[in-house]
Order: C-alpha cells, then structure tokens, then sequence
C-alpha cells in the first residue's frame, strides 16, 4: 500500500482526495508551511505528492526541487485549474491533474502513478543488488588476481583480509594459523583498537572453535590461548571496541588445505550479516586455500633447499678438508718410493723391487681417486677452470695415445688410431679433453681382454648424421646443431647390457660384474666426462652390445668462422 501527499489550503480538495483513497491509499492533508512539510516527508516519506498550484508557498518551485532531491524516485503531480503553468515548475513534477478531472480519471491517474512508483523501487532495488553483486565480483577477481600473484603467506592472509573488508566491511577478525612462522598464530585485523581483556577472550574463543571442528578426532595441532603469538593490525587506534563486540553478528570457517590443516576465520560486523554475505565468505576462503597449500609447499621446499645447500657445503667442505689431508703424505710417499726404487739407497732384492712397484700404483691410483673427487666436486659447485683457446683436436689424441702405449702392450691389447686428414679447429681446452679421453681410454684397458683391440677414432660428421643405437641418448643429440669433431673410443671388451647403458654416466655408478669389481674405480670417470663435455657445448654418448665391446663417443663443435667463433667463445667464458 503506497503513501499518498496532498498538500492544499482547500479543505473542499482535501475532502474529495480523501474520499477517492483512503480506501485504498493512506492519505493525509495540509502541511502547507514549509517547516511542516519537510518534517512529514521526514518521519514517513510518500510516494506520490499532490501540490496544489493554490497553496500560498512562498517559493513553490524551491520546495518542489528540494523534495525531488530528498526523494528522488517520489512522483508529484501538480493539481492545477490551468494548463499552462510555469515552466520552471514544470521541470520538478512529473505531472499535473486539472480540477475538472472526473473522479475515476484522477483516481486512475494517481493509481497508476503508485504502480509506476512500485516498479521503479523495485527496479532500483534490483539495480543496487545487481551492483553491488558486481561490485563483489570484481573484488573476488582482483583479490583471485593477488592470490595467484604471490607464494608468500603472509602477502596471501593480507589479500584475504582485504577483500573480505571490502565486500563485507566487517568490524573485526581474526585468524588462527597454523602454517606460519613455525608457530600458532592469532592475527587479528580491526577496525578499532583492542584491549588487552579483549585480545585474551579472543585467544580463548579462537581456541576453543578450533577444537570445535575436531569433536570426536584428533586435531592436528596441540595449542591453548597461552602459546598464542598476537599480531594485531588497527585502523582507527583512536577508538577501542567494546566487549559487546561478542554479540555482533559473525560467520566462523575453518581453512583446510586438503590434507594439511591451515587454520580458522571468524568475523564479527554490528550490521546482520546476509545469505549473501555468508556465500562470498566461504567463496573467498575456498579461493585463498589452493595458493595457500602452495605456498605451504613451496616454504618446506625452500627450507629443504636451505638445508641441502647446508649440506652440500659441509659435503663440500668434507672433502676439500679429506683430499687435501690425503694429498699431503702421498707427495713425500711417492718421492720415498721413487727413490728406492731408483736404487738411491742402495740395491734391493727382486721381491722388494715387486712390493714398491705395488705401491707406486697403488699410490698413483689413490692420486687419480682424489683428483677425481676433488674435480667432481668443482663442477658441482661451478668452481672448475678452463682455458678455451683454438686447437685441433690431434694433438690431444697424440698425446693419450703415446701415454697408454705402454699399458696397453702389458694388457697385450692392440691399441691403434683413425684419424681423418685436416680436421678443422675447435675452441676447447686441451687439458680437459685429454682429461676425457684418458678416463675413455683407460676404461676401455680395464674391461678389454687380452689379445683385443681399442681404436681411437676422429671424424668431421654434421648433426643430422650423428645418431645412437640407443634411444636413452636421443634427446641429447637432437639439440646437436652444425658440424661437430666426433671422437670415438672403440673396445672389443666385456660390453654393457642395454639396462645398464642408461646409468653409465651417474656419479658412482658401477656395472655389476666380476670383472668391475676386480678392477674396482670410483665410478666418476665418465660423470666428469660428460660434465667437461657439456662445459665445451657438446654431447656424449655410448654405443655397447654384452660380450661385443662398448663404444664411446663426444661431439665437440666445429668454429667455421670468425662470427660463431666469437659467438662460442662468448658462451664457454
């Protein structure tokens, strides 16, 4: 039922408008002064207004704008005698009824002006839900954006904060965390100061709904309100909450990761919370949980890196410390050795002859252990040097094959060389690749029986014809682009079974056989290969077939031309 205005001096006017609606309407008459008026709009505001053009205002036109302004959807007629009326009055009602209207003509038009009236209410009602909801929608977005624009705790607890304040504007909150700082946590975000009676039956409450959520079950996380850390954050310090805060209306969530536990919200707002505004609170809170879980997991990794850097130096560290103590008395022994075996002391018998060229090469073996992992443990920490120049790769297959000419005739192995003719210049450093080829080499000795043969071969081969028989190398190769010096060792050896192939160049790998293990060796040899190699830009690779033989291969880039050898040399400093 709406509110019907007649403001008129004429009590015959007033008469007849109240016979024609108080049936149906509410009416009521006069309030012909100003002050009168304006007090009746105050304490109940109508919905149409009646002026009649009559009525001895003293500024009808002001009073018509001021109404409008106070009720902007009100719609008011101008009961008049004339049709002409002033112009600038005309602009500030809606319409006008002569007084010569018929009963059922006024009755209908002031009828249909209620309806109308209705619809517009109802219109702007849904227009500020529909606002507001869009308004929400776009503080739900922005606050998803923020969400999943941070892995850190603390940046994500503040974004959720802030959106819940701008879609709810609540009075306070408070989080319970369990996934920060290592330790329960009580944020509490206000908009007024708190004290400290208050700040403890918050600690009690937030408890004591915790342990609410697990009735009946264990709760992850054993607590009480005395181990409580409080970080409180005020906007408006210069006034307190009082303790009736506690009977304001409030929506309470827990904050579940899945399987890991976060925590709780509850907030607390004056004004009575709405369906609405219970839907976008739990929306938020299952928004903020994913890139919490994350950020969760990313803080154990970090952590974890932390203490496996911790780790790795002290690893480090060990063996820096280790080899250097080994190192030390292996120089005097090996000297004391080589002068006795020089018969600077005088001369021996053919057994202590024997025993001191046992331990010489025991000696020089625990020389190649240490150095091993000593080198090993400076490509981990990014510390190996190396001297790129220009050279061919000739000189470094000279100079292995000269060194182990004569190990190869005590083994009784057959130890030649292929080299293709002109081979062009690569920019490597000599000393690690001959460091390469040796570890190739002397492996090749170790699993090749006697009376067969190990080849060192060397040919200019462009990446597309570069391939492996198998396919646990292919993705290496595939990212091979140019020419390439390809170095090849060839044994007639034990060879490497196919499952095994694929861990011959893991750190202290070994293959399981009788023969590896009476050989024995550190098992980095080819780890440091292919870190050297990768230094150098290349790839390396194995070929092998059990009781067959094994084939060992790395690709070193080819420099065609000044520009890409500036290029390489660019990206090897």
């Amino acid at each position: 039922m709406g509110n019907i205005l007649l403001v008129s001096e004429d009590n015959n006017v007033i008469e007849k408008y109240k016979k024609l609606f108080d049936n149906k309407y509410h009416t009521f008459g006069n309030c012909c002064t100003e002050t009168t008026l304006f007090d009746k709009i105050e304490t109940d505001p109508a919905d149409v207004f009646i002026f009649d053009a009559n009525v001895s205002f003293q500024n009808l036109t002001l009073i018509l704008k001021k109404v409008k302004s106070i009720l902007e959807n009100a719609i008011i007629f101008l009961l008049t005698d004339d049709v002409e009326i002033d112009e600038e009055i005309s602009k500030s009602v809606n319409s006008y009824i002569l007084k010569s209207y018929s009963d059922k003509l006024i009755y209908l038009t002031v009828n249909s002006a209620l309806k109308t009236k209705e619809n517009i209410d109802r219109l702007s009602v849904r227009n500020s839900d529909m606002a507001e909801s869009l308004y929400r929608l776009n503080v739900l977005y922005n606050t998803s954006s923020q969400f999943a624009g941070t892995l850190d705790i603390k940046e994500l607890l503040s974004y959720m904060n802030e959106g819940l304040d701008r879609s709810l504007s609540f009075d306070l909150n408070y989080i319970l965390s369990f996934g920060f700082e290592n330790e329960p946590i009580l944020i509490i975000n206000s908009l007024y100061d708190v004290s400290e009676e208050l700040i403890e039956a918050l600690k009690v409450r937030a408890v004591s709904n915790y342990k609410s959520i697990f009735e009946n079950r264990n709760i992850p996380y054993e607590t009480d309100e005395k181990n409580l850390k409080v970080i409180k954050k005020v906007k408006n310090p210069n006034e307190k909450h009082p303790f009736t805060i506690f009977e304001y209306d409030n929506l309470f969530a827990p904050i579940d990761l899945g399987e890991q536990f976060f925590g709780c919200i509850e907030i607390f707002k004056k004004k009575s919370f709405t369906t609405d505004d219970a839907a976008y609170f739990q929306t938020i809170i299952r928004q903020v949980s994913l890139p919490l879980k994350s950020a969760c997991l990313y803080n154990k990794i970090s952590e974890k890196n932390k203490e496996l850097e911790k780790l790795e130096q002290v690893k480090s560290d060990f063996i820096s410390i280790v080899s250097h103590e080994l190192r030390t008395p292996l120089t005097p022994i090996k000297n004391a050795l080589s002068i006795l075996s020089g018969g600077r002391c005088g001369d021996m018998s053919e057994n202590a002859t024997k025993f001191i060229d046992m331990a010489k090469r025991n000696v020089n073996n625990l020389t190649h252990i240490i150095n091993d992992i000593l080198d090993i443990n400076k490509i981990e920490a990014g510390k190996m040097v190396f001297n790129y120049k220009t050279m061919n790769i000739h000189s470094v297959i000279e100079n292995v094959k000269n060194n182990f000419d004569c190990v190869a005739r005590e083994h009784e192995i057959i130890f030649d060389t292929i080299e293709q003719p002109d081979l062009p210049e690569i920019y490597a450093d000599s000393q690690r690749l001959e460091q390469i080829l040796t570890n190739l080499v002397s492996n090749a000795i170790k699993f090749t029986p006697c009376g067969k043969h190990i080849t060192i071969k060397s040919e200019l081969k462009n990446s597309s014809d570069i391939i492996s028989a198998n396919s646990y190398f292919e993705n290496e190769l595939k990212t091979l682009n140019g020419d390439y010096i390809v170095v090849s060792v060839m044994d007639e050896g034990i060879g490497i079974k196919p499952e095994n192939l694929v861990r011959a160049f893991d750190m202290f790998t070994q293959i399981e056989n009788s023969l590896t293990r009476k050989v024995g060796g550190t098992g980095l040899g080819l780890p440091i290969a292919k870190q050297l190699i990768k230094a150098h830009k290349g790839v390396i690779w194995c070929d092998s077939e059990e009781e067959k033989g094994s084939n060992f291969h790395f690709a070193i880039p080819v420099i065609k031309e000044t520009i890409q050898a500036k290029i390489l040399q660019k990206e090897l400093v």
